[in-house]
């Protein structure tokens, strides 16, 4: 099978790492992939790949949202209507590139397209919006990676997206440790204990602000006087800027920082490195993740992978594939369940028992298993598709 995957993006943020893994494990099938991208500053992917990548060119564009938006659709267009378009599947990861496919499918370039919705966005700008729908509406078949985004495309679209699979690479991330976990403490300075990370950058909706609150709990005194748990910890927040501006969010961040005087115990790496991400994981001792709005979370399972004790929130999608056994589900609203989590977190008897009930979902979350669910749905596309003609 002849497949085109779609993403807007060579940073690997979750729908874009999403991408590449299922790409590759498409490609150990025996199928012939081909991941088109829009790259931005020309550097390609930081990531191996066995299979073939075309890079859209991303020009620089204009600060005003939607006409960002726009530009990008139209680089996908562009470059898509001068090359050779002869797949039996495009599969389009996020918005931009479902709108692409979706005005080549109405200039007859391509038949049909697909979509996989990792999540809907609340948008307050009618054009993006319209983008949005465009892009759900548009797709011959759509696909979920979660029950909760299964029953909102089903409420606020009337359409029965598919249930796929995220999954973990266990060759990338595990507890043992390399020998790389020291240099990169002594880079970042992480000589504090307890180490908590997270993954994703600052946002309202990973909740950074209530995190730092609430880190900042964990280290602070009592009214009483008395000297908490952890005055030492410190916290990792990976991650870099997303296609939106979320600076007036990011300055507040920040001003409370400073206000709370916590700004040294924050370790801000910005972009992780493929080969250095499995590292930072190893080199934290929990992972707190309380955010708010999520696809699926493809950052919890690579910290169980890494054998870290999670923390997140106490909602869906979390809930469709952890249990109170396996993680610390947390009121991602209140600051103090947060805090109260990340200490316990750390508590050698509780972490031990997260660690060693968490792996045992991680084998049934393979992108091998995504990768044929995925292929048998292409499939029956395929042969609709065919049956459509012949009949016509």
């Amino acid at each position: 099978m002849r497949i085109a995957l779609l993403t807007y993006s060579t940073k690997p943020r979750g729908s874009v790492l999403h991408t590449l893994e299922l790409a590759e494990a498409l490609h150990q099938l025996g199928h012939q992939v081909c991941v088109y991208a829009l790259d931005k500053d020309g550097q390609g992917f930081d990531y191996p790949l066995s299979y073939e990548v075309e890079l859209v060119l991303a020009r620089s564009a204009p600060a005003e949202i939607d006409s960002l938006i726009q530009q990008r659709i139209h680089e996908f267009v562009a470059h898509l209507s001068q090359s050779n378009l002869n797949y039996d599947c495009y599969h389009a990861q996020d918005c931009i590139s479902a709108n692409a496919l979706a005005i080549l499918v109405q200039q007859q370039k391509i038949p049909h397209f697909v979509r996989t919705v990792h999540h809907i966005e609340d948008y307050n700008s009618l054009y993006l919006r319209q983008c949005q729908d465009r892009s759900i509406r548009a797709a011959k078949l759509c696909f979920c990676v979660s029950d909760r985004w299964q029953i909102e495309i089903q409420q606020q679209y009337q359409i029965q997206a598919l249930r796929v699979l995220n999954g973990v690479n266990l060759n990338r991330f595990s507890a043992a440790p390399n020998g790389s976990e020291s240099a990169l403490k002594e880079r970042w300075n992480l000589q504090g204990w307890p180490i908590y990370l997270t993954v994703g950058g600052i946002e309202p909706r990973k909740n950074s602000i209530r995190l730092l609150q609430a880190f900042h709990q964990v280290r602070s005194r009592s009214a009483e006087g008395t000297v908490s748990h952890y005055p030492n910890a410190q916290l990792i927040i990976a991650g870099g800027a997303t296609l939106f501006d979320y600076q007036a969010y990011r300055d507040e961040f920040f001003a409370l920082a400073e206000q709370l005087e916590i700004e040294q115990a924050l370790i801000l790496p910005g972009v992780i490195s493929d080969a250095e991400l499995p590292t930072l994981y190893r080199c934290a001792n929990a992972f707190v993740f309380p955010s708010v709005k999520e696809g699926w979370g493809l950052v919890v399972l690579e910290a169980i992978a890494s054998g870290l004790p999670v923390i997140t929130a106490n909602q869906a999608p979390f809930t469709e594939f952890l249990t109170r056994t396996q993680a610390l589900l947390v009121d991602p609203t209140s600051e103090s369940a947060i805090a109260q989590a990340m200490q316990e977190s750390v508590q050698v008897e509780r972490s031990h028992s997260l660690v060693a009930e968490s792996r045992s979902i991680l084998s049934r979350y393979t992108w091998e298993a995504s990768a044929k669910r995925h292929v048998h749905y292409y499939q029956q596309l395929i042969d609709q598709s065919f049956t459509s003609l012949t009949h016509a």
